[in-house]
């Protein structure tokens, strides 16, 4: 069970309250999540939708007027509690739930500070904001049928150099890699990686896929099913 105490400050302008309920299961898949606010203006019908989750999801929604055009105003008091949450002390990561480029510059603070950071937001996220983020998921994932890319062997072109990378840095002699060390790996240099992102819900299910691979599984030796997942690319 993750320990991680978080902080999950959502953007309400810029992210969708039609997946609440499972942003919030997504993020339990990391840590506790001990504060939940929401920021924009909360007298505009457009955030209507928010509104009618905020309180069965129990997230605190924090007022903020549009004193000026633009949605300014909301990103700056989100960024204004994030610094003052990461000097109180009481949270070991951070859950930024948008789209916006705007946050690019605080993830990358709070990483300094040494704490972790998800973010949260859907494809179209500048690539800066999905960078500066320790873990970044792609929201459509976790709708109830995502339009993603259909699970099989013909995964994107740029999978194949992502896991071929991973797997060789985490490689030993052999050329075997363990599973775990090329999930590490794949996701220091990839932010936004996912299984989920190519049709397969693990990424034993995604390697176990790719033809260019070999996969073996080493029983564990303890007398239970349990298995050690090793992984090495195929030879020509």
């Amino acid at each position: 069970m993750p320990s991680d105490k978080l902080a999950v400050l959502v953007d309400a302008d810029n992210a969708q309250a039609t997946i609440a309920a499972e942003l919030l299961t997504e993020i339990s898949r990391y840590g506790t999540a001990t504060i939940k606010r929401a920021y924009g203006d909360w007298t505009t019908p457009n955030l209507r939708g928010w509104k009618e989750v905020l309180q069965s999801l129990a997230i605190q929604p924090i007022q903020q007027f549009a004193n000026t055009t633009g949605k300014n105003a909301t990103d700056s008091a989100l960024i204004i509690d994030a610094m003052d949450l990461l000097h109180g002390g009481g949270v070991t990561g951070f859950c930024i739930v948008s789209s916006d480029s705007d946050y690019t510059r605080l993830a990358t603070r709070i990483r300094e500070a040494g704490l972790m950071v998800y973010g949260l937001g859907e494809k179209k996220t500048p690539a800066a904001f999905v960078a500066a983020c320790d873990k970044f998921i792609f929201t459509e994932i976790l709708r109830p049928t995502p339009a993603l890319v259909a699970p099989g062997p013909d995964a994107p072109e740029p999978l194949q150099p992502m896991l071929a990378s991973a797997i060789s840095a985490a490689a030993r002699e052999s050329g075997w890699a363990t599973l775990a060390a090329v999930g590490s790996q794949v996701n220091k240099t990839n932010p936004s990686f996912d299984p989920r992102n190519y049709g397969y819900q693990k990424l034993g299910e995604l390697v176990k896929g790719q033809r260019y691979l070999e996969v073996k599984e080493v029983p564990l030796g303890d007398g239970s099913a349990n298995v050690h997942i090793y992984v090495r690319l195929r030879g020509p």
